[in-house]
């Protein structure tokens, strides 16, 4: 577009031209909106990746982190291929570097040779075989010893689990007898039937006998029916009975003196008073699940075998079962008493 000024120099017109360049764009483009919109989102992202990480456990964390981890059972080194940081994720303990899959060289023992296999090029110096002595004409070389197999672990690991179980259990049965003995012993209505008391370490546990004695029985001649102090010394027993969790056997024995009435015997006699005593420990609280038997033996079973007719022969016995294998005894925890 020109247009005519005023005169110039010489009077000639002045041309002054002007020249207006106009862009397709202009202010309607919208490359900036893109990178706007681009810029907003990453920002969205980023602060949707913070609350996340908020928001989450460590364990949930972990598993997102497993399950966008590929799977790649030959990437596992410790330049991270197959998996981010060599199989670990930011949430693992430790360096964020792995070791799974890296060779690992060790030192092992040189292998024996004989000295026709060095070829003198090894540095190392050759292990030889040790030399058989010599043997007399006629006779044949001995063979060398195979090694023993080792032991089988799980085998060891058993047998000294059931060795220490059976310890613990011979330790619990000897706090048992002495709390037994100090309650008996403690007891001014019961201190006179200590001796009539007789606590051991037998095959099946921890047998408790109570032992009539002469002019102190604890059951009527011929009855099945305990006495008030009889009674007393069950309920010693069966307080620590109590506090162990081993079963229970109960039985009840006689002396060799015929039984008088008709229709009964010894037998029955022996049967009904391990049966009285086992109404009496299930009293006093004792599971029932506990009871393994109840047996009478009658005289099959003295106590004094060279006394048949002997008082301690009458007798009631209470064995705490082993639960662990039997486990070597020292001595045992009290002998029968003498013959009165």
């Amino acid at each position: 577009m020109a247009g005519r000024g005023k005169g110039g120099r010489d009077g000639a017109p002045t041309i002054v031209l002007k020249r207006e360049e106009v862009s397709g764009e202009g202010h309607h483009g919208g490359a900036w909106k893109v990178a706007y919109a681009d810029f907003v989102t990453a920002m969205m992202a980023f602060f949707l990746l913070m609350w996340l990480l908020n928001a989450t456990s460590d364990d949930q964390r972990r598993g997102l982190a497993d399950y966008f981890a590929p799977s790649n059972a030959l990437g596992r080194s410790a330049t991270g291929s197959g998996e981010p940081f060599g199989g670990t994720t930011p949430n693992s303990d430790g360096a964020m570097v792995s070791d799974n899959g890296a060779l690992r060289v060790e030192q092992g023992r040189a292998p024996v040779r004989l000295d026709i296999d060095d070829d003198g090029d090894s540095d190392a110096p050759p292990v030889t075989a040790a030399p058989m002595p010599p043997q007399p004409p006629g006779e044949e070389t001995p063979q060398a010893a195979a090694p023993a197999p080792p032991p089988d672990a799980a085998a060891l690991k058993d047998e000294a689990l059931r060795a220490e179980l059976a310890r613990r259990e011979v330790r619990a049965f000897e706090q048992a007898a002495a709390e037994l003995r100090a309650a008996v012993r403690d007891d001014p209505a019961l201190a006179d039937l200590a001796k009539q008391l007789v606590v051991e370490h037998v095959p099946e546990g921890l047998r408790i006998q109570l032992l009539d004695a002469e002019r102190q029985a604890m059951f009527p001649v011929g009855s099945a029916v305990p006495n008030e102090r009889a009674r007393a010394l069950l309920a010693k027993v069966a307080a620590i009975a109590a506090r162990l969790p081993n079963g229970l056997s109960v039985a009840g024995h006689t002396d060799a003196t015929p039984f008088r009435g008709e229709g009964r015997s010894n037998w029955e006699l022996s049967a009904e008073r391990a049966n009285a005593v086992r109404r009496l420990l299930l009293d006093t609280g004792i599971a029932e699940a506990r009871l393994h038997s109840v047996a009478g033996h009658a005289d099959r079973m003295p106590l004094l075998p060279d006394q048949p007719m002997a008082a301690a022969n009458r007798r009631v016995a209470i064995t705490l079962l082993r639960s662990a294998p039997a486990a070597p005894l020292a001595a045992p925890l009290a002998a029968p008493p003498a013959a009165p």
